[in-house]
């Protein structure tokens, strides 16, 4: 009853390997997006993780026929589930920030804010918010208050190096005078 039960190590090598090839050889074709959009990097990631799990099994099972020690099993599953987790936390959390409408990894909020208060005749930003429309577009809305009348300043210049400087795609800005900002309940800042 206690004896665990005899595992057929031959079996689990030959099919833990074509696993290998299998997972390894589709994960391969995923690589030169996994660094951009999260679907395919999370793609690319469950098919690795296979890929290493199926070479952890194959170890585990030479290890058992080897040694004989049964042991091996639960451990290298334990083992698993750990590279499982760690191979896939990031694209959890990042998921988890597309979900919440979460200001996007590698877009700073407080460099974008900057930026836009040192627009010249910009004297206040406020209901700035920056979030990702999809895992490879960035939108943005803000209020940016002149104090005397806004220069000559096109909404497509100010999209085209909102993109260029922050990769923010989608921009709408609205444009006020100080005595509208003084009526606008969006303001300040802080308001949702």
């Amino acid at each position: 009853m206690n004896a665990p039960a005899h595992v057929s190590s031959g079996t689990v090598m030959v099919v833990a390997a074509i696993g290998i090839l299998v997972n390894g050889g589709s994960a391969l074709l995923f690589l030169g997006g996994r660094h951009g959009d999260l679907n395919i990097r999370a793609q690319y990631l469950h098919l690795a993780s296979d890929a290493k799990v199926s070479l952890g099994v194959v170890i585990a099972a030479l290890g058992m026929r080897l040694t004989g020690w049964a042991w091996l099993d639960p451990v290298t599953s334990l083992a698993i589930a750990v590279v499982i987790i760690h191979g896939t936390w990031s694209a959890l959390r990042e998921a988890a920030n597309l979900a919440m409408d979460a200001v996007p990894e590698g877009v700073s909020q407080t460099a974008v804010h900057n930026w836009l208060l040192g627009l010249p005749g910009v004297t206040e930003v406020h209901d700035l918010h920056i979030w990702a429309l999809s895992t490879t577009e960035t939108a943005l809305t803000a209020h940016l208050v002149y104090g005397d009348e806004p220069e000559d300043r096109r909404p497509h210049d100010l999209a085209t190096e909102l993109r260029q400087r922050f990769g923010i795609g989608h921009a709408t800005v609205q444009i006020e005078s100080d005595a509208d900002a003084a009526l606008c309940r969006l303001r300040p800042n802080n308001v949702v």
